[in-house]
């Protein structure tokens, strides 16, 4: 594909392939999915060796590029990270197919049953950087749930990718389904985004997995609806009221569990109450790991020799590093540390710490995030900790799906009636 317009050609060849295969997907029963999902898993852990070579060059290609170190870890694809994707894909087997459930059942007046069908979305649009998982997480998802998928990953995972999508494609062959109902785009040209973004008549939604420059672009240009989340400032707020062990091991597992994923802690709020005790112990861990603070004039103070001490600028409260910094601020209590947050996060996940269970309570009403938290790292959330199988993406949105997206997120409700000859006077 030599340019833009041999590309689009090729974008909406895909699009009208995902179409009828969004057709057969729909009409396939629970059982046959399921297959194609075992056998998927079966193909990815028979070559888990080819998929790590594939890996190991994209890797290479991508450190001579100098790809930031955050990509570079969501880009590794470690053993651990393969058996990781064939969990997901059996979990995913395991759970409650939702297409075809009908709820709400109700007898009207008239004598007719209205109830509400849960159905797929149709065709399901997929960019996303680095993180090859990616790949199977979304396909493993959107054959669950009865959708086409075009998946359109980094320039940095392609020879990953590749090896990924033609196990994808022999396990849906093997089990009688349409090898078109995922598609892995094999182009690095970014014009590939750019139409399939402006594709309503073959795409139902997209749903983007990337930084801030991808989705901010995304948001400028999409013709097609998306669920999508424009990035991850999440906080951890240390009540006056928090078990100090509990703090301790929530706050360091939070920032430091990893750095390149959007429910990483990025900023630490701590009652004024505890916070000469926590934060000085706190501090201390995060020496081992040689996390740069950033504090407020309060913390600061508090922590005055830390080797690692920066004072905070307003530019620090609303920012992802996805790094080893983390801004902390001390405040009066829960309802300064509620206003931070609504005034400064993206609406991704907050947790508190506390044995408080009316201020517990409270943050969970009151914070309009879309996970919120009691007692917990916020590394948990995450579609496969939820209990999802896996995640297509997190939502910060209010429409239609909102957190990790998983099944249920990728379908839609319809109206269905059940009648007996009725007409309407």
């Amino acid at each position: 594909m030599e340019n833009t317009m041999d590309i689009t050609a090729h974008m909406h060849q895909l699009g009208q392939q995902a179409r009828a295969a969004a057709r057969a997907m729909a009409r396939a029963d629970t059982a046959t999915r399921n297959r194609a999902l075992s056998l998927i898993a079966d193909a990815i852990e028979r070559d888990a060796d080819l998929l790590r070579a594939a890996n190991a060059r994209d890797l290479e290609a991508a450190q001579a590029a100098g790809l930031a170190p955050a990509l570079m870890d969501r880009l590794a694809l470690s053993s651990a990270a393969i058996a990781t994707m064939v969990a997901g894909l059996r979990q995913i087997v395991a759970l409650p197919d939702p297409v075809g459930e009908i709820s709400n059942m109700k007898v009207r007046p008239s004598g007719i049953q209205v109830g509400q069908m849960r159905v797929p979305l149709g065709v399901i649009g997929i960019i996303y950087e680095a993180r090859p998982n990616v790949t199977v997480d979304a396909a493993g998802l959107c054959i669950k749930s009865g959708n086409a998928a075009i998946l359109r990953g980094g320039s940095e995972a392609i020879h990953c990718n590749r090896a990924l999508a033609t196990l994808v494609a022999e396990g849906l062959v093997g089990a009688g389904l349409p090898q078109a109902a995922v598609q892995v785009v094999d182009t690095v040209d970014r014009a590939a985004v750019g139409a399939l973004i402006t594709m309503p008549q073959y795409v139902d939604v997209i749903v983007p997995r990337g930084g801030k420059g991808l989705i901010a672009r995304l948001m400028a240009e999409a013709t097609v609806p998306m669920i999508k989340h424009l990035d991850g400032i999440c906080h951890v707020y240390i009540d006056d009221k928090a078990d100090i062990d509990k703090a301790l091991a929530i706050a360091f597992n939070a920032k430091c569990h990893r750095y390149g994923t959007c429910n990483t802690m990025e900023t630490l709020l701590v009652a004024r109450g505890i916070a000469p005790t926590v934060l000085p112990r706190l501090a201390e861990l995060y020496a081992t790991k040689d996390v740069e603070l950033r504090a407020d004039p309060e913390a600061f103070a508090i922590l005055a020799g830390y080797p690692h001490l920066v004072a905070a600028t307003e530019e620090d409260w609303s920012t992802e590093y996805l790094a080893p910094i983390l801004a902390i601020k001390v405040v009066a209590g829960i309802d300064e540390a509620m206003d931070h947050i609504d005034a400064y996060s993206s609406k991704h996940t907050e947790s508190i710490i506390t044995e408080d269970h009316s201020g517990a309570m409270r943050f969970l009403r009151e914070v309009d995030s879309a996970s919120v938290m009691i007692n917990a790292s916020t590394r948990f959330a995450d579609g496969f900790e939820y209990g999802l199988g896996a995640e297509i993406g997190i939502s910060n949105d209010k429409l239609h799906a909102r957190g990790p997206v998983g099944l249920e997120g990728l379908t839609s409700l319809k109206y269905v009636v059940f009648g007996h000859g009725e007409v309407r006077n």
